[in-house]
């Protein structure tokens, strides 16, 4: 028996793909751009400044790549979608503020980008996230950087294998496989966007922007087993953990909601009767 296709909110075009991949590479600068620089570069000796100047681009490439996938295809029943998950994860953000890894809002990116697509799972994580910050006061140069990490975190989860056959149990081990690693990951990007404001002289797991490559890399690591390993152990055993109780519950709803809501059907206005 053949499995139904399922619908996407947002179907890529060319356009929206090229703005990812754009917004991906100067991400990755953004966020490596410490061991992506010799020691000796003029980049290397603005430490304090590279951060702001990739967090104002991102800001920018974000807004290009938000406003390419919506001239793709995200119509008004997509934008509702949108604006009830997003709304959703930032009320569900800070329930676990102050409290090393409850964080329910991933595991409902990683069902949502799942069933609604990669293109609706980068726009919605990086929505959610600005909501949840304006919501907590937690805007800041940092902003940027855990917007573009949150819409990877969902939009990855759009791009696992098996979305019209896979179903039940092992669906569900996947998404709780992938919510794990990518809980870490998350994590450790967003470690990546902080250290370099830590002065070397303050720490010596701190960046040193005259040290090697490697002796960067190992002052990261044992920043992030100093500052975050418990806290992102606590976020993946809770995406997991919600995944596999609730998951579901979730996954049946929106399954639902997606095939009422008929995203790929054009919407239509009928002249009023005379």
């Amino acid at each position: 028996m053949n499995a139904q296709r399922q619908a996407r909110a947002v179907r890529l075009g060319p356009r929206s793909v090229a703005a990812l991949a754009l917004v991906g590479a100067v991400g990755i600068a953004g966020f490596g751009w410490p061991f992506l620089t010799p020691p000796a570069s003029r980049l290397s000796a603005h430490v304090q400044d590279a951060p702001w100047l990739f967090a104002g681009l991102l800001v920018l490439l974000v807004a290009v790549v938000a406003a390419t996938i919506s001239e793709s295809g995200l119509g008004p029943k997509a934008v509702a979608m949108l604006g009830v998950l997003a709304a959703t994860g930032a009320a569900l953000r800070p329930i676990g503020a102050g409290t090393a890894g409850i964080e329910p809002m991933f595991f409902l990116m990683v069902l949502s980008g799942r069933v609604l697509g990669p293109g609706f799972g980068f726009v919605l994580g990086s929505v959610t996230m600005f909501a949840s910050a304006l919501l907590t006061g937690g805007v800041g140069p940092w902003l940027p950087f855990q917007m573009l990490a949150m819409g990877w975190f969902a939009m990855g989860a759009g791009l696992l294998p098996g979305p019209d056959r896979l179903r039940g149990r092992a669906e569900l081990v996947l998404l709780a496989a992938y919510g794990f690693l990518a809980a870490f990951a998350y994590g450790t990007v967003m470690n990546l966007a902080g250290w370099p404001f830590m002065s070397a002289l303050a720490s010596n797991v701190a960046f040193d922007p005259h040290a090697a490559v490697a002796a960067n890399l190992a002052r990261f690591l044992a920043y992030c087993l100093a500052t975050s390993l418990g806290w992102d152990l606590g976020r993946a055993v809770v995406t997991v953990v919600l995944t596999l109780t609730l998951g579901p519950a979730v996954l049946r709803a929106l399954r639902r909601a997606t095939r009422r809501a008929a995203f790929e059907t054009p919407v239509t206005f009928e002249a009023p009767r005379t």
